[in-house]
């Protein structure tokens, strides 16, 4: 295990720097590549554990790929019934993405299958997953504690006579794991799959399908799928996969704070689904400029410039908060260093993680010596704009972004801070600690 050791910086953080693909993006693109009649390439990847765990379990399902190792990865479609039952259960790891998507995916198969997770995500109630697909037929077997399913799962398959039959759902709050697992089940069934959305999520797995061929159609809130007409009907593609705007996010934010920064993400990822953290460091009167660059696969993508500014405090809560909910952790330390007391409410699904996100951020500003409260629905931080914030050495806790966010706050520390654990980071952001570096900040990995 690996802890970090970041020192406060000196002097303004500098340059433009690329950022990992979006994790969210790639787990769809190599799910729907793999069901494409193929051949389809994916330049830019990111060598994410969580990625590279998705394509291993469709390498296990029969799906060949070719990696260059330089961030092109190459795989042969098998299409809508190709996929073969793995000889073993497929082993997603950290990554809920993974779990939930090939649930969806799995529960149309002929064949059986099991997927189990990492100590950590198989605590995760996937529940909102599960029980839509029983609904539309799906079999599916889960580890039942109170009223919660967890990992892990065994999906029994489907027969030619009984196949999943349409369903028609609608979200009770943004889920884009839910959506995207419904809408990839929905390509095995035999009508349609509606969805009805309250506030819109993600809209990764729609805008991928529809680029690809499947029959997809929005009427304001309500989306519909509807079954491609034969197993070879998805075609193969080249995606340039944009930058993660979550990973992008920890820089920017860094930028924000310490004083007189001028940093810029290229080709980050501009899905308006997506992209509620600009909209929130704004609010906390960040400066920032968006330079759009094109799109690839209906995902627009552009550069994003963020420079130190004086922030002040304010509230991140209802549909913004439920659409920057990955990014509530970096948000915070935005909160610590903004005059005045921050509120972040309607985020309680931070919850349900392992650990509990809203109370290891209030543990984590605290070490920082910043004053924050937890309550059930979010957190409120009383910001510390001025001098240094109090150098500190905190656990992980496995959780990537509690480990970039103390690293972020630790660049404006009083002297040397230490994040243990802080090897997971490389679930989402393998080369952190270089792109940081990169910019001007000054810290070290350490065993």
């Amino acid at each position: 295990m690996a802890d970090l050791l970041v020192r406060p910086c000196k002097s303004p953080l500098r340059g433009s720097v690329p950022v990992p693909s979006d994790r969210s993006i790639t787990h769809r693109a190599l799910i729907i590549a793999a069901l494409s009649n193929g051949p389809c390439e994916l330049r830019g990847f990111a060598y994410g554990n969580d990625n590279l765990g998705t394509l291993r379990a469709l390498s296990a399902l029969g799906v060949r790929s070719e990696d260059d190792g330089r961030g092109t990865v190459k795989l042969r479609g098998v299409g809508l019934a190709g996929l073969k039952a793995p000889e073993a259960a497929i082993d997603c790891g950290h990554s809920g993405t993974t779990l939930r998507l090939l649930t969806g995916v799995l529960a149309g198969q002929p064949f059986r299958s099991e997927l189990t997770a990492a100590e950590r995500l198989s605590e995760l109630d996937v529940s909102t997953t599960v029980e839509p697909l029983r609904r539309r037929g799906a079999r599916i077997d889960a580890r039942t504690i109170d009223d919660w399913l967890l990992p892990p799962l065994v999906l029994h398959g489907v027969s030619a006579e009984h196949p999943l039959g349409p369903v028609e759902h609608v979200l009770a709050r943004a889920n884009d794991h839910l959506k995207g697992a419904l809408l990839l089940s929905g390509l095995f069934a035999s009508g349609p799959t509606t969805i009805h959305e309250q506030v819109v999520a993600r809209d990764h797995t729609e805008r991928l399908l529809s680029a690809a061929g499947v029959p997809i159609e929005t009427l304001g809130p309500i989306l519909r799928l509807y079954p491609p007409r034969g197993p070879l009907s998805i075609r193969g593609f080249v995606s340039d996969l944009p930058g993660d705007i979550s990973s992008a996010a920890f820089l920017l934010c860094a930028a924000q704070i310490v004083p007189e920064s001028r940093v810029a993400t290229r080709r980050t990822g501009l899905n308006p689904t997506r992209a509620a953290v600009l909209e929130a460091i704004r609010l906390f009167g960040g400066r920032m400029g968006i330079t759009p660059g094109g799109d690839s696969m209906g995902e627009p993508f552009g550069e994003v410039s963020s420079q130190g500014s004086v922030l002040r405090a304010t509230a991140v809560s209802g549909e913004l908060a439920q659409r920057a909910l990955d990014e509530i952790p970096i948000l915070c330390a935005l909160a610590a260093r903004a005059r005045g007391t921050s509120e972040i409410g309607d985020a309680g699904e931070l919850r349900e993680d392992t650990p509990d996100r809203i109370a290891a951020l209030c543990a984590l500003l605290g070490a920082f010596g910043v004053r924050a409260e937890e309550h059930p629905e979010g957190l409120s931080i009383e910001g510390k704009p001025d001098g240094p914030l109090r150098a500190a050495r905190v656990k992980s806790g496995g959780d990537h972004r509690l480990a970039m966010t103390a690293a972020v706050l630790a660049l404006v520390a009083d002297g040397e801070s230490v994040i243990e654990g802080a090897d997971c980071i490389a679930v989402s952001f393998p080369r952190f600690v270089g792109t940081l570096r990169a910019l001007g900040a000054d810290l070290e990995v350490v065993s």
